[in-house]
């Protein structure tokens, strides 16, 4: 074969190779990987060493980096479909709420445009205050108060930890269905204990629930209010189906199970609480996550543990699915179901559009294990049953959405 006879062949093979080339579709090329930051603040008192080994059931067990991080993982499959180059988590601190605002500034400059929150409400609404305006999503994982769902609100703030009106909603569907329908509430003396107590009264009366009396409770020194801390002082003189307790600080709550003059069961704060997570949730691949967490983290997932996890699954998934669109696109598809996230507990979950808090079923757990998971049976809805936990659409106080 002549030298210009193998050229021919080799230039039209070139061209056949290079004609097959262009037939098949183009490949989006990896984009810079998906970075979801972590905010915190140094001076939150409810992750103080003193706090934490007390090991209150509604309270955080720990900082919830490990939760985030499990999360990422489990999305790596769909932002690597979406062209995502992998998953990075920015995990700032700042050291008091007065930093928090410059703090955020620092994941902005580091092109991070999803931010999960694991502070306190005050922290939240200063966030969400100095977000306003900016291109950034806030996931609130660790504040329950229903002002930042309502007054508080923002357009781009998103709840994935339960309000105190989704457990108390809870609370009040078990006792309407075990028929304990005359409680005796302790509610105590602290601002936190307040907002228990009008989450309480609002489902109390949204279920028909007759409380036989309110009791006040003082932990204190004082000897003259000794009588104040005694619980079986606080639950004498009355018949009584149950004890509701709202303690915020979860002090007194502790020690009141096995403590009523009447043996009645105990719910709330202590007792049977409603959670967005338990280790003895058996259901769903429950226990699968639980095991992840436990290995990772060294100790047991709590709801705050559960709703950064969620939070960060929420993130990588609209970013995924939502690649080529803006902040508030993704945000308007999260508050409108148009992405929904498995929670590992039975349903694909969804946010609601008028406050932007996560819909979900809560278990109603006790130091040993799940009692039953709300909505309860017979507790229904026009829409969605799970929008029987918390405030409805007509009962909103946002007006961000």
């Amino acid at each position: 074969m002549t030298e210009g006879r193998r050229a021919f062949q080799a230039s039209r093979r070139a061209l056949l190779l290079a004609g097959a080339a262009a037939a098949l579709p183009l490949r989006a090329q990896p984009q810079q990987p998906f970075r979801l930051g972590l905010l915190t603040q140094g001076d939150d008192e409810r992750y103080s060493p003193q706090t934490l080994l007390r090991g209150f059931p509604d309270a955080p067990g720990g900082r919830s980096e490990p939760a985030a991080q499990i999360a990422l993982n489990d999305s790596l499959v769909t932002l690597q479909m979406a062209g995502r180059n992998g998953a990075e988590l920015v995990a700032l601190e700042a050291p008091a709420a007065a930093d928090l605002p410059a703090t955020l500034q620092q994941l902005l400059q580091q092109r991070v445009q999803h931010v999960v929150l694991e502070l306190p409400a005050p922290g939240v609404a200063a966030v969400a205050a100095a977000a306003r305006g900016k291109d950034v999503m806030l996931f609130n994982a660790a504040a329950p108060e229903d002002a930042l769902r309502a007054a508080q609100c923002a357009t781009n703030l998103l709840h994935t930890l339960p309000s105190h009106a989704m457990q108390m909603d809870a609370i009040a569907q078990l006792l309407v269905a075990r028929k304990w329908s005359k409680p005796l509430v302790l509610v105590g003396p602290t601002p936190g204990d307040r907002l228990l107590q009008a989450a309480w009264q609002r489902s109390a009366k949204r279920f028909a629930v007759r409380p036989v009396a309110e009791r006040s409770f003082k932990l204190s020194n004082d000897p003259r209010e000794r009588e104040l801390g005694n619980v079986r002082l606080l639950t004498s003189e009355r018949d009584y189906d149950a004890v509701v307790v709202l303690d915020a600080q979860g002090e007194f709550a502790q020690g009141v199970p096995y403590r009523t003059v009447l043996p009645r069961p105990v719910l709330g704060s202590n007792g049977l609480v409603a959670q967005a997570w338990s280790p003895f949730h058996e259901r769903n691949g429950g226990p699968q996550l639980t095991r992840r967490f436990l290995r990772r983290a060294n100790r047991w997932m709590t709801s705050y543990d559960w709703a950064t996890w969620m939070a960060a699954r929420c993130a990588a998934e609209v970013a995924g699915a939502y690649i080529k669109a803006g902040i508030a696109q993704q945000v308007q598809a999260l508050r409108q179901g148009a992405v929904a996230v498995d929670g590992y507990k039975g349903q694909r979950l969804t946010f609601r559009a008028w406050d932007g808090q996560l819909r979900q079923p809560l278990l109603l757990a006790y130091g040993g294990g799940v009692a039953d998971v709300a909505p309860l049976e017979g507790f229904l809805h026009p829409r969605i049953t799970l929008d029987t936990l918390g405030y409805d659409a007509p009962e909103t106080g946002c007006k961000a959405s």
